[in-house]
C-alpha cells in the first residue's frame, strides 16, 4: 500500500503549480550569484517557517535547511535545490526576466528552489505537519552549485546531521527532453571536473627580433596543441576524459613579444584512476614543450567536483515512483552520463543519492529551446507540477518501506 493518495497528491500539485510558477519568476527576476543568495535565503526561509518546518539558515554560507519532523521514529531523506544564478545578461525578453545586469538564472536554478518549496508545502500537507509521517524529511536549500561549490560546507555545517540523513534525492532540469519526463540513471552520471592555470614563461622583446626573446605565445600554442593529445593517446578508449583550454590571455600589442602567457583549463573525467592520471599527463607535456623551447611555466591544478554516482536502489525506487504517478512513457533511461559537472556528488558520497533530470522541453510553446547556460535559457513552467509529485512520492516511499526493501 502506497504512503500516500495519488489523487491527493495530484490535486496537491495542480493546486500549487500557479504560487511554484510565482516562486520560480520571482527568483528569477531578482538572480544572485553564489554565495550571496540573501534575498533567496531570506524567502525560502519565510516560506518554510509558513510551511511549518524547523529552519536553519547561514548553513555553509547563504545555505538553508528545512525540517519536517515525522510523528514516528524512522529514517530521514533529503531533498536538495540550488539557488545560485550565473553572470550572464539575459535576453529571453520574458516578461519576468532579470532584473539585475547582467546576472540571469540561466540554468533553471530557480526551478529548483521554487519546486523544492512546493514539494515541502505537499508533504506537510500530506502527512499533516509531519503528524502521519514515519521518520523526517530535509529540505536543504543549497548556495554556489555554478561555483565555488556549496554542498561541501553545508555538509561541513551540519546539513546532513541531526538527525542524520540516510538518503538524498535531487533533479535537475533538461531542455533536451519534453515536459514531464524523468531521466534516470543508476551509477556514474556526472564527471568530476578540475581546473588548472598554466603560466607560459617566456621573455619579451621587439616583434622585429624574435631571435633576441622567448616567444610565450609561440610556446602557449605549442602547449594547447600538445595538450589535445592527452585523452586521443593517454586515456583508454573506453574511458571518458575532456581537457579543454577555455581561456588565453598574454601580450600587449602587435610589435611587442609577450613575456608570458597564462591559459585556463576545465579537466573533466569519470573514474577516480582517470581524474589522477590527467594531472601528471598534463603537467607532463606542459613541462616538456615550455623546456624545449626555452621557456618556463608554472601550473596551479586544482581538483573541484567529483563524479557523481546515483544509488541503484535509490534509481529503482525514484523510477518505480515514476512509472506510478507519470506512466511507463514518462521515463527514460539515460544510458550515457554527462561530462558536465554538479556538487550534489558530495551529498551522494555522504549517503545514498539519486539525481535525476526533468524535461523542461516544450516545442509548440518555443519553451526549453535553448541549452543551460545559454542567454535565452527558459522553461516550460508546467513541467514544476510533475518534478512536485516524484519528489514528493519518492521522499514518502523511501520513509515509509522497510529497510533495504
Amino acid at each position: 500500500m502506497k504512503p500516500y493518495s495519488e489523487d491527493r497528491l495530484r490535486e496537491l500539485a495542480d493546486g500549487l503549480l500557479p504560487e511554484v510558477i510565482n516562486l520560480r519568476r520571482r527568483f528569477h527576476r531578482h538572480p544572485e550569484l553564489g554565495m550571496e543568495e540573501y534575498r533567496t535565503a531570506g524567502d525560502v526561509a519565510d516560506y518554510l517557517r509558513d510551511v511549518g518546518l524547523d529552519v536553519q539558515t547561514e548553513v555553509g554560507g547563504t545555505g538553508v535547511v528545512g525540517l519536517l519532523r515525522g510523528d514516528e521514529p524512522g529514517r530521514t531523506v533529503a531533498l536538495r535545490a540550488d539557488m545560485d544564478a550565473l553572470p550572464i545578461q539575459e535576453e529571453t525578453g520574458a516578461e519576468y526576466a532579470s532584473e539585475v545586469a547582467g546576472k540571469m538564472h540561466a540554468c533553471g536554478h530557480d526551478a529548483h528552489t521554487a519546486n523544492l518549496l512546493g514539494t515541502a508545502r505537499i508533504l506537510s500537507e500530506l502527512t499533516g505537519n509531519g503528524g502521519r509521517l514515519r521518520g523526517n524529511v530535509k529540505f536543504l536549500f543549497q548556495p554556489a552549485e555554478e561555483g565555488p561549490g556549496g554542498a561541501e560546507p553545508m555538509i561541513r555545517d551540519g546539513a546532513l546531521d541531526s538527525p542524520p540523513v540516510d538518503a538524498v534525492l535531487g533533479l535537475h532540469v533538461n531542455s533536451e527532453r519534453e515536459c514531464g519526463e524523468i531521466v534516470v540513471k543508476s551509477g556514474v552520471v556526472t564527471a568530476a571536473a578540475d581546473s588548472a592555470i598554466i603560466d607560459v614563461i617566456g621573455s619579451g622583446g621587439h616583434g622585429a627580433h624574435p631571435d633576441k626573446a622567448v616567444d610565450s605565445i609561440v610556446v602557449a600554442a605549442q602547449v594547447v596543441t600538445a595538450l589535445q593529445t592527452v585523452v586521443s593517446r593517454e586515456v583508454g578508449p573506453t574511458d571518458s576524459a575532456v581537457v579543454t583550454v577555455g581561456r588565453i590571455e598574454g601580450g600587449f600589442r602587435n610589435n611587442v613579444i609577450a613575456p608570458s602567457v597564462r591559459m585556463e583549463a576545465t579537466i573533466r573525467s569519470l573514474e577516480p584512476e582517470v581524474r589522477t592520471s590527467l594531472r601528471s599527463a598534463i603537467e607532463r607535456i606542459v613541462s616538456g614543450v615550455t623546456g624545449s623551447m626555452r621557456a618556463n611555466y608554472e601550473m596551479q591544478y586544482d581538483f573541484g567536483y567529483p563524479s557523481l554516482h546515483n544509488d541503484e536502489e535509490m534509481v529503482g525506487l525514484v523510477g518505480r515512483v515514476t512509472r506510478d504517478l507519470l506512466g511507463e512513457d514518462a521515463l527514460v533511461q539515460a544510458r550515457e552520463p554527462s561530462m558536465g559537472a554538479e556538487d550534489f556528488s558530495y551529498f551522494a558520497s555522504e549517503v545514498p543519492g539519486c539525481f535525476f533530470r526533468l524535461g523542461v522541453r516544450n516545442e509548440e510553446e518555443g519553451l526549453g529551446m535553448y541549452p543551460a547556460h545559454n542567454s535565452r535559457f527558459d522553461l516550460d513552467e508546467s513541467a514544476l507540477r510533475y518534478g512536485m509529485m516524484v519528489m514528493a512520492a519518492s521522499a514518502l516511499t523511501y520513509l515509509h518501506q522497510s529497510p533495504g526493501g
